[in-house]
């Protein structure tokens, strides 16, 4: 697509009026809400308005670029405007700006259009173009000018024998200007001191031009000019100069230099892998990088959600009813938001993470329905998992089998087949392969346990203590609370008081773990450590699922040995506990004595968090 087909002769303004940044923006607005480009223009100005308070997109050198992405635009256009005197756009430089281009980019932008907005960035930064443009009186001239120097330029292949090399990133919010302008003001300042480079773009159609393993390795450094996050993780051991994507535009040269020079720490990573966890070359294995991916985009939720459960137990919450009088409407509207709200999103972005990890922005939606699809149909954050990893290689194959399709409609891909096929299979293959028999097992799994009875306590109590900590939240873990809060009806309080306890060990078992054994954990798993005292405390077992979804095999069979002797012990010292939530609010309400179930859960948090040092291996650091 040529870049004239977004930008035509009604959305040319060649006499913008005054000096004010305002008013410009409201001049360029009105210009596309004339030529019927946006449906609601306070929605789109508003847009507008919010990207700029990011950062200003005047960029300098006269030239400013207004842009948003926003459904209040109906096609992707592009606005020209200039200002003879000069507006005051608080530029980079700080130098009037003459130049406008306000970009409309519509939710659903296609690729094409991507890459018409990319050329467009990269057109300003050549002075010729700058200064024909100024000098064009009618829009006739204008289309002329850019249609002159729109070419595709093939991206420039790294020299092999060339010893300075530099690598980028570029990326900013929306990913339709300051991205491409950064990258092609690296590339030029790049090709004018010698300097051999490859730039990775972060844009809104997804990442461009790649990095590979071996490109990072034989880097002198790295810059990483992004306003946004972008995957760190790679450069581990390397030089990286962070820096506003903003500089990448005005100051690629000191960029550059700094690079050469390697004036800046080496990047050491947040630790989440060890060395166990790369290839030869240092990179992360797709598997474990998928998998934190959702870990880590996961965890606010159960850190937030767990804690705000714990706060509603502050109030007194105990009842959902109102009419009960134990009901506290402060303390069920925290309750909801956590536990209803927070708590419910948990499988559905870990799994969406995995997913987008895994085939980039197409596979997010499958990842998300899957994992909604396993938390409502009884799969639990095991499902998700399954889910995750089901929707990105689902799309990845998608992506193979339509890649043959013209480059005319290169578009349809993401806004169509990717969302329709990926969202229908994945959850085709939930329904009738994943969540059915996982839901047929907690069947069973509850019918053997209501077998079971009381007739050996110990025995039911190490059975509800392993089935608490198994999925932590999951199929099974609702399984045995089920069995518990059923018996509280028949006058039997003794299997309740074994879960909670159980279900307290895993998040308990964790925050002890990652205080005494500080070398077997990166920073962000202390930090989050210690959120888990909390949630332990508060009866919050989900608190545990980050630290066993990213080491299962190791956590897990800790957690649940440690979970099997407090619900033993429980069981042992004859507690009894007639409400099914609480935590540490309601030990004192225990029957058979609080110091004894105060004990019970102790030991078994100890035993957790022993086991889960002795065999976890230390963080090692570059």
């Amino acid at each position: 697509m040529k870049i004239t087909e977004l930008l035509s002769k009604n959305t040319i303004l060649l006499n913008i009026k005054g000096n004010e940044k305002e008013s410009t923006i409201d001049q360029l607005v009105d210009v596309l809400l004339k030529a019927d480009k946006i449906s609601d223009r306070a929605e789109f100005k508003a847009a507008i308005v919010k990207r700029e308070e990011q950062s200003t997109t005047g960029i300098g050198d006269g030239i400013a670029i207004p842009h948003a992405k926003t459904k209040a635009v109906k096609e992707a256009a592009i606005v020209f405007g200039k200002s003879a005197a000069g507006v005051n756009y608080e530029s980079l430089d700080g130098k009037p700006s003459h130049l406008f281009f306000m970009i409309a980019a519509p939710e659903g932008a296609n690729n094409t259009h991507l890459e018409a907005l990319a050329r467009l960035s990269g057109l300003l930064m050549k002075v010729e173009v700058r200064y024909e443009l100024l000098m064009a009186t009618t829009a006739e001239e204008v289309i002329k000018v850019i249609n002159r120097f729109d070419k595709v330029e093939e991206e420039t292949p790294v020299t092999k024998n060339n010893e300075q090399l530099v690598v980028a990133v570029t990326g900013c919010p929306t990913g339709i200007a300051h991205t491409y302008m950064a990258a092609d003001s690296l590339k030029v300042k790049a090709k004018e001191m010698g300097v051999d480079i490859k730039v990775e773009t972060n844009g809104s159609g997804g990442a461009k031009n790649i990095l590979t393993n071996e490109e990072i390795e034989k880097a002198t450094a790295v810059i990483v000019a992004a306003d946004i996050n972008v995957e760190m993780e790679r450069f581990k051991g390397k030089h990286v100069i962070q820096a506003p994507v903003a500089d990448g535009i005005r100051r690629p040269e000191k960029l550059i230099d700094k690079a050469l020079k390697q004036d800046a720490p080496v990047y050491q990573g947040n630790g989440a892998k060890s060395t166990q966890d790369t290839d030869q070359k240092g990179s992360r294995k797709g598997f474990y990088k998928h998998l934190m991916n959702g870990v880590s985009n996961m965890l606010p939720f159960v850190v937030g959600g767990g804690i705000l459960i714990a706060i509603s137990f502050m109030f007194g919450y105990n009842s959902a009813n109102p009419d009960d009088p134990s009901y506290n409407p402060i303390a069920a509207v925290i309750k909801a938001i956590g536990g209803d709200n927070a708590f419910a999103l948990i499988v559905p972005v870990l799994a969406g993470f995995i997913a987008l990890s895994i085939a980039d922005r197409p596979g997010f939606a499958p990842g998300m329905v899957g994992g909604m699809m396993a938390a409502s149909g009884g799969a639990g954050f095991l499902g998700g998992l399954i889910a995750g990893f089901l929707a990105g290689y689902i799309v990845l194959l998608l992506k193979k089998l339509f890649a043959g399709l013209p480059r005319s409609l290169e578009g349809i891909k993401s806004i169509l087949i990717y969302p329709l096929l990926g969202i229908a299979i994945t959850g085709f293959l939930m329904h009738y392969v994943v969540n059915n028999p996982v839901a047929w097992i907690n069947k069973e799994i509850a019918d053997w346990l209501t077998g079971l009875g009381t007739g050996n306590a110990v025995l039911l109590g190490i059975v509800l203590g392993l089935m608490m900590s198994f999925d932590m939240g999951g199929p099974i873990n609702k399984a045995a609370y089920v069995f518990g809060t059923g018996l509280l009806a028949s006058g039997v309080y003794g299997p309740m008081a074994a879960i909670m306890a159980a279900g307290m060990v895993p998040p308990l078992a964790i925050a002890i773990a990652t205080t005494v054994f500080k070398s077997k954990f990166n920073k962000q798993d202390k930090d989050a450590g210690k959120a888990c005292y909390v949630m332990g405390l508060s009866f919050i077992t989900e608190g545990a699922i980050p630290f066993a979804a990213a080491d299962p095999l190791r956590v897990i069979p800790s957690v649940m040995a440690g979970s099997a002797i407090a619900g033993a012990l429980s069981m042992a010292f004859g507690i009894g506990l007639r409400a099914p939530h609480g935590g540490i609010f309601v030990v004192p309400l225990v029957e058979g004595g609080a110091l004894l179930y105060a004990l019970a859960i102790i030991i078994g948090s100890v035993v957790s968090a022993l086991l889960i040092g002795f065999l976890k291996k230390p963080v090692k650091s570059v």
